[in-house]
């Protein structure tokens, strides 16, 4: 095995300790110990030209830094799998405030290098993790067999977890979800803990930590900084598709004051109110020359552009459908800034098998928000 990677891994491993993002001394070996390169030999790289496939032998020093890796990729190009960022999964692991004797139940294998972190930590025997590839779950298990770890691997729908093999004692969901699988919670022992990727729209939520404090509920707070994970697939390469409705009409022409760029500043928790409202099924984007156009969209038919600079002070809006979508998010930027301009761990969630709710300052705090079904099309 090429020895370089050792002090590349070492480097790495004390960069994210003087971050302070590993405390742990047993996950600071695990990180210096487990050779990311073998469980991910070769990884893809966008260009202009479309991806390219590198071999992560000939690129250590990319492998070996705090950056995400693309493994898979659908026809289309769409990105189907990766390795996450690994301060990202020092972070997650952290939160887990793991001990030894501890089972965890991960809920996305990808490449393997977070149940092998896992298994060094604990000892295989205690790690189970779920990924709805069929042929990556196989060779994954190959590649962690060839360094010495047999975790209990399994091929299924994620949002089912793994009931015959419940409960455990911390589910670490390493993809996101529009809503957090009642299922999860279940298998969680009481007092256990449960840390997801919370996205009831694309790009708009963050990882939130949750303990099971009763047979029927969980709750907890967002992670202070922030992370985003691929949506969690229930089918094998399939990759949701979002439309956009066409404009009906001419719209309605006006002004505004609040430019969308900022909107994914402030760790994203403005976009994130704003989606609240806006419900599931919103879709958004950058368009045309320089990105210089912001359009979003719900499920309604509802649809707004604005421009990305100003003119004269003031960015131009055009709004379609029944709502006007760009005044909800105004709205949430004005409510945010009256209170206060909170960080993401302001927030928390309670999850019950009936509702979900984001609260602000302390579990039932106002203003809190149900998370909400689609908004139905016209």
């Amino acid at each position: 095995m090429n020895g370089g990677w050792r002090r590349r891994s070492r480097r790495l491993t004390g960069a994210l300790a003087a971050a302070g993002l590993l405390t742990d001394p047993r996950l600071g070996a695990a990180f210096r110990e487990v050779p990311r390169h073998v469980l991910v030999p070769v990884y893809l790289e966008r260009t202009e030209h479309g991806w390219r496939r590198r071999e992560s032998a000939r690129e250590l020093a990319t492998v070996y830094s705090d950056t995400v890796l693309v493994t898979a990729v659908g026809g289309d190009g769409e990105v189907l799998s990766t390795s996450s960022q690994p301060g990202v999964m020092a972070r997650m692991l952290e939160s887990l405030a793991l001990r030894d004797g501890m089972r965890v139940l991960e809920i996305g294998t990808g490449s393997g290098y977070n149940a092998a972190l896992l298994c060094h930590r604990l000892g295989a025997g205690r790690v189970y993790s779920i990924d709805v590839e069929p042929e990556l779950v196989a060779t994954t298990r190959d590649r962690l067999a060839g360094l010495g770890y047999h975790p209990n691997l399994a091929v299924g729908d994620g949002s089912a977890g793994l009931p015959e093999h419940a409960p455990f004692d911390r589910v670490l969901a390493t993809c996101a979800v529009p809503a957090i699988p009642f299922a999860w919670v279940e298998q969680c022992r009481i007092g256990g803990v449960l840390l997801g990727d919370l996205k009831p729209v694309r790009s708009a939520g963050n990882l939130v930590r949750l303990v099971r404090v009763g047979r029927q509920r969980a709750q907890g707070r967002f992670e202070r900084g922030y992370a985003t994970f691929m949506d969690l697939r229930q089918t094998a390469g399939l990759v949701a598709e979002s439309g956009w409705p066409p404009p009906r009409g001419e719209g309605q022409r006006r002004e505004s004051e609040l430019a969308p760029g900022p909107l994914f500043d402030h760790g994203l928790v403005v976009w994130f109110l704003a989606c609240l409202e806006l419900g599931p099924g919103t879709v958004s984007g950058f368009f045309g020359y320089e990105r210089r156009q912001f359009r979003l969209a719900t499920a309604d038919g509802s649809l707004a552009s604005v421009s990305v600079r100003p003119r004269s002070g003031v960015h131009q809006v055009r709004e379609y459908g029944p709502r006007q979508l760009w005044r909800i998010v105004e709205a949430a930027h004005e409510h945010w800034v009256a209170l206060g301009k909170p960080g993401w761990d302001a927030f928390g969630l309670t999850v019950t098998p009936e509702r979900q709710t984001v609260w602000f300052g302390e579990p039932g705090g106002e203003p809190s928000w149900v998370l909400g079904s689609p908004v139905p099309p016209e």
